[in-house]
């Protein structure tokens, strides 16, 4: 950078040659701007545009599978050749966890309206499906336990 004290002191000649070479610097900046902007303009395009080689997702979902199977033929070869069996049974998917049996509890009992099976008999109950649902009223946590009754028909083994 030039101090101004040094331009007062400078002839005509030396200033015209420091306005060139300052007009040179300032056009060899520019050009280096220009190519900046260029390549983060292709980078960007690069990063960001459309690809032709994405797959459409039925493709894609073809192609999970086959990975899958292909996974699964090396697991049971492995466990061939290190002499254990092949697991059989997908992994164990995560659970959630019980609601603590300190929270109030309402039971809330789904039945049919008509327990009689369509070809005439009675149906028998067989089981019941139990779901629990956290509820949370201001300043109270309950638990809605759904208790729904599983019929099926002697007669004609419809549920």
């Amino acid at each position: 950078m030039i101090d101004p004290t040094q331009l007062q002191s400078m002839s005509a000649e030396e200033l015209r040659a420091l306005a060139v070479q300052l007009i040179s610097d300032v056009r060899h900046k520019e050009a280096v701007n220009a190519k900046l902007t260029h390549e983060i303009a292709v980078l960007r395009r690069l990063q960001f545009a459309a690809k032709s080689e994405k797959l459409p997702p039925e493709q894609r979902s073809l192609l999970d599978e086959a990975i899958d199977a292909d996974l699964i033929a090396v697991e049971h070869e492995l466990a061939h050749m290190s002499g254990q069996p092949p697991r059989e049974t997908e992994p164990n998917k995560p659970r959630r966890a019980a609601l603590p049996a300190a929270l109030p509890r309402v039971v809330l009992h789904h039945e049919p309206e008509s327990t009689l099976c369509q070809c005439g008999c009675q149906l028998k109950r067989i089981g019941e499906d139990v779901s629990e649902k956290l509820d949370y009223t201001p300043g109270v946590f309950t638990v809605e336990r759904h208790i729904r009754g599983k019929w099926a028909c002697a007669k004609c083994e419809t549920l």
